[in-house]
């Protein structure tokens, strides 16, 4: 009996938009997938109380474990906020050792929302992240999104978390681009040319 391909679902967005919350149950039910190597619960279990420090020495302990489990052909999820370009070489690599990649994006309506979302979580006693840096990724990860892990990936599923729960605004399968809630689609369009 053939082995099923492996595959590798990026869960990205930029900060505050919900991926964490999102990320198991979008895994579990369109994948089936129920290894999810995240960053920032890595760095709870590392100290409890978040720093800079504490965040560089957890994202080293993500990318030793997503290499772990693509040397093992294993199939998985992580996130990013997309805002950097490192992951598209790796995963082109991926690729080219059999396994399918799928990018689920978290949109919010702006950099403000972000900003609210990321403080509402700081207020809760979760990590901070500065404001600038807040909106910097906001247009990187839309960009890099469209131009670069888009075109990469096998399959791609936008959802807009600006509300109370995540509405699925688009999805790419199969070559057919389906477009749900323009509004969504016209907004990360937006915020990639910024």
């Amino acid at each position: 009996m053939a082995s099923k391909q492996p595959v590798i679902v990026v869960i990205g967005c930029p900060n505050g938009a919900g991926k964490s919350s999102i990320a198991m149950k979008v895994l579990q039910s369109i994948f089936d997938i129920h290894e999810y190597v995240n960053a920032d619960s890595i760095a709870v279990g590392l100290a409890g109380t978040p720093s800079d420090e504490v965040a560089i020495a957890a994202g080293r302990v993500m990318l030793a474990r997503i290499r772990e489990l693509a040397t093992a052909k294993e199939s998985f999820g992580f996130e990013s906020t997309l805002a950097s370009k490192t992951f598209a070489p790796w995963l082109r690599e991926c690729k080219g050792r059999g396994y399918k990649v799928h990018i689920v994006y978290v949109a919010l309506a702006s950099p403000e929302l972000a900003l609210q979302r990321v403080a509402a979580r700081v207020a809760v006693g979760g990590h901070s992240i500065p404001n600038d840096v807040v909106v910097r990724r906001f247009s990187r990860s839309a960009r890099n999104f469209m131009e670069l892990y888009m075109p990469l990936a096998d399959a791609w599923h936008i959802f807009d978390n600006s509300g109370n729960a995540p509405v699925l605004a688009a999805y790419q399968m199969g070559g057919l681009v389906r477009v749900l809630r323009s509004e969504t689609w016209n907004t990360i369009f937006k915020h990639a040319q910024v």
